[in-house]
């Protein structure tokens, strides 16, 4: 199986470039001879298109399987048609992340993960749609949000003599 990983260089050391459209070479392992060959993604530079072009050149060079950290939609939809299924890569360099994937670590990415043109900016963090630590976290977060208005506005109107206006407040307060 020909595996592609993103990377910021053209050897198994290289670090993953979590930029799919946006990285500089791709590099392609042979996991049934472990032979690797790298490419320039040339598209790197484009004002657009780049997720389409690195797809279009990744199904050229044969690749079925792409690591990666993050698909621009049009990336995801042209990966999708053209038969390549797209994954996490699970490591900091190209050789940890073909290893961890043919050991079964796996994720697939099945739609986008950012919006379009996100590449254009340099990575900020590795793995920005990553939680830290490298694993999936539960959403175990609680809210704080006091919430609890009850609105007790109580209006001491204008209205006539007498001091008739009846104000009652309304604070429609909504918390959990």
């Amino acid at each position: 199986m020909k595996i592609a990983v993103s990377s910021s260089g053209q050897e198994l050391d290289s670090p993953v470039d979590p930029r799919f459209g946006r990285c500089t070479h791709f590099v392609i392992v042979d996991s049934d001879t472990d032979d690797y060959d790298a490419i320039e993604n040339a598209a790197s530079e484009a004002g657009s298109g780049a997720g389409i072009a690195a797809a279009s050149a990744l199904a050229k060079a044969g690749a079925e399987v792409v690591l990666t950290g993050n698909l621009g939609p049009n990336a995801a939809r042209t990966l999708s048609t053209l038969g390549i299924k797209a994954y996490r890569a699970e490591g900091d360099t190209v050789g940890e992340s073909v290893t961890a994937f043919i050991d079964g670590q796996r994720f697939e990415i099945t739609s986008p993960t950012v919006t379009a043109k996100s590449g254009l900016n340099p990575p900020a963090a590795v793995f920005p749609s990553r939680p830290l630590g490298g694993s999936t976290g539960g959403g175990m977060g609680r809210g704080m949000g006091g919430g609890g208005g009850i609105g007790g506005g109580g209006g001491r109107g204008a209205g006539g003599d007498r001091g008739a206006g009846g104000g009652r407040g309304a604070g429609g307060g909504r918390g959990r």
